[in-house]
């Protein structure tokens, strides 16, 4: 039950964070065509709470993911790389978080709609590829939760299946020398 439980969680939250930054990613392209004013008054608005759902979807995926990762390395199961994949992906979303989006929005923050920076369309260029490096591995790492759990699933069945047969051939056999 606990097991189904996280990875039930795992799913949810790693599919809300993959969805949330295809999201980001879709209004990010939109602002492409714009100047940059109305890029950092956008960026200010993402600014104000998009950071927290974040937060609130990515750690509790990294932690059910963790988790369910440890377990698949136990049971030796045939999806651990599948579920060890989708903790590598969501890692990399951390890192590269880490390392390039937070410090760009931490500086960006600052910025004044009247007056970006000069420089203001290589700091989106690079905030936006790290966040195309972000999305496509939360989606791949969803993908990833998603095969393994229907794997999971397949398997129980055929367990169910394959050890209700001796049953069902015992009673067949009854049957047929009654």
């Amino acid at each position: 039950m606990t097991s189904r439980l996280v990875r039930l969680l795992g799913l949810l939250f790693t599919g809300l964070f993959a969805g949330f930054l295809l999201g980001v990613l879709v209004l990010e392209n939109s602002l492409r065509g714009y100047d940059a004013s109305v890029y950092t008054q956008v960026r200010l608005v993402e600014l104000d709470s998009l950071d927290k759902l974040a937060s609130a979807t990515l750690i509790p995926a990294l932690i059910c993911t963790l988790v369910l990762a440890v377990s698949a390395i136990r049971a030796r199961g045939n999806d651990r790389w599948l579920v060890l994949g989708a903790f590598g992906l969501l890692t990399l979303v951390l890192v590269t978080s880490l390392v390039v989006n937070l410090p760009i929005n931490g500086d960006q923050a600052d910025w004044l709609v009247q007056s970006p920076p000069s420089d203001w369309a290589s700091v989106r260029d690079r905030w936006q590829v790290a966040h195309v490096v972000r999305t496509v591995s939360a989606v791949l790492a969803f993908g990833a939760l998603i095969v393994a759990a229907v794997n999971r699933a397949n398997r129980s069945e055929h367990i169910e299946v394959v050890g209700a047969e001796p049953a069902l051939s015992a009673v067949r056999r009854r049957s047929s020398v009654d």
